[in-house]
Parts: structure tokens; C-alpha cells; sequence
């Protein structure tokens, strides 16, 4: 009884910032307020009608994507060789895969800068999915290596008796038993990408820059309300993807995939 206070105030605390910005998007003032004295979607109108937000929205959700899908096929197939293989440098290889966790993400700009210079990509939409690549594998390979571990290697070798080819049993028993792996993989490492501003800023160029970048820079100039109405429709966009995976998938799978339980039957 004495707990229901606190932890009622922490749950109210906690959407209090989305709060303050969505309602900080209608204000008719020029600058942000809190709380608004007037109300207007002007900033929206804004947002939707400028052609450099609009641009920088598409770049962030194209590189957002590019980088999930590149980032899940590396986690994928390393998931699979380190689950299934055993051979001296496996450990060592699980400890590169999680390496952009560890690293300052300030030193890690610094380097992917160097590597994508070297490559004469700066500035260019190939040198940031390489960079974004890097930083998402690691968000990628834990729920996939979570998942292909707790696979029951029956089905596969149950399918593998009956004469179907390797190719067959990825595409009909492997893949679909690792669905839920595969879509939190694909979820997570999108929502990081989209979000991803500290290395992005050493790599971004004249004519391509992601939404948080601009973001970033326009908190600097000004404190145009216009930020909190682009936040406000990001957190929607969240919201819509958390609740598309629901549909797909179900919550529960995050946890069952967290917790690593295993399908396969007692012994």
C-alpha cells in the first residue's frame, strides 16, 4: 500500500516529457512555451510543407531501413556460426559483434570518418548505411543469437531425414521458426538507426543529413517550436512501430527472446 504513491508518481513522471512536448507543438507563438496560451497547428503545417524536412525525414527512414536489413543479414549469418560451430576464436568473434556497444560513440564517429574518407564516401548515403551498419549489428545479433539458440534442432533435422536440401530447410523450417528473432532484430536496429545522431554528425554532408542531425542543429540556432512538432510526430512514428510489431508479433516475444528460453524438449 505504502509502494502505490511513489510508483504511481513514477509512471506519471515518466510520459511527462512527451507530454510537455506535444503540447509545446501547438503553441501560436513563435517560440516554445510551456504551457501554450494559444493553440495552433502552424509548426505541423510547417514541418509538412518544408521540402529540407521532408527530405531529411525520408533520408533518416531510408538509412534506417538500409542499415536494419544490412545489419541483421551480418548478425544472422554470425548468430548462426557462432551457435552452431564450435572453433577457438568464437568467443572472440561474439565479442567483435557487441564492439560498437562499448566504444564511445564520439570515437567511434572519429574512425568510421577515417574509414569512409579513405573510401571517398563522406557526405554520401553509402558511407552513412556503412556506419550505421557497425552500430546497429549489435542490437541485431543478441535477439537473433538469443533465438537460434533456443531453436529445437529437430524440425531442422526432421526435414533434413525427409531429403529436403539446405536451402529448403533455411526457407521453410529455419526462417519461419526464427520470425520473432528476425522482427525484433529488424525493429530494434531501425530504432537505433533513426535515432543515431552522434556519429551521423561526422559523416553527414551539404545535401545529405539525417532528421535528428537537423534536429541537433536547429536546437542550436533557434528554439522554434517547429522541433517540438517534428518530435511529436517522431514519437507517433514510434508509437506506430511498436504497434505494428505488436500486431505482427506480440510483446511477449521481446521477453521470450530477452530470457533466451529454449523450445527444445526436456531430457
Amino acid at each position: 500500500m505504502r509502494w502505490r504513491l511513489p510508483i504511481a508518481a513514477i509512471l506519471l513522471f515518466l510520459p511527462a516529457p512527451i507530454a510537455i512536448v506535444a503540447l509545446s507543438s501547438v503553441t501560436s507563438r513563435g517560440y516554445l512555451t510551456f504551457p501554450p496560451s494559444s493553440f495552433s497547428l502552424r509548426w505541423y503545417t510547417e514541418f509538412l510543407s518544408s521540402a529540407e524536412w521532408l527530405r531529411a525525414l525520408a533520408i533518416s527512414v531510408l538509412l534506417a531501413f538500409s542499415a536494419a536489413c544490412g545489419s541483421v543479414l551480418i548478425a544472422f549469418l554470425a548468430s548462426q556460426v557462432i551457435a552452431r560451430k564450435r572453433f577457438a576464436g568464437r568467443s572472440l568473434l561474439e565479442t567483435l559483434m557487441l564492439m560498437p556497444i562499448i566504444f564511445p560513440h564520439a570515437a567511434l564517429g572519429v574512425a568510421m570518418l577515417g574509414i569512409v574518407s579513405s573510401l571517398h564516401w563522406n557526405g554520401t548515403f553509402v558511407g552513412l548505411v556503412l556506419a550505421h551498419v557497425v552500430l546497429t549489428v549489435p542490437y541485431a545479433y543478441r535477439p537473433l543469437i538469443a533465438s537460434i539458440r533456443a531453436l529445437d534442432p529437430v524440425m531442422e533435422e526432421a526435414a533434413m531425414s525427409l531429403g529436403a536440401r539446405p536451402g529448403t530447410i533455411l526457407k521453410r523450417v529455419t526462417l519461419p521458426l526464427l520470425r520473432p528473432g528476425l522482427i525484433t532484430a529488424l525493429v530494434f536496429a531501425f530504432v537505433i538507426s533513426f535515432d543515431e545522431v552522434t556519429v551521423t554528425m561526422f559523416l553527414v554532408g551539404p545535401d545529405m543529413s539525417t532528421i535528428p542531425v537537423r534536429i541537433f542543429a536547429q536546437i542550436q540556432e533557434s528554439a522554434s517550436p517547429v522541433i517540438a512538432a517534428i518530435s511529436t510526430v517522431l514519437i507517433g512514428f514510434t508509437v506506430l512501430i511498436v504497434a505494428l510489431t505488436q500486431w505482427l508479433l506480440g510483446l511477449e516475444a521481446f521477453l521470450d527472446i530477452g530470457a533466451g528460453r529454449s523450445s527444445r524438449p526436456a531430457a
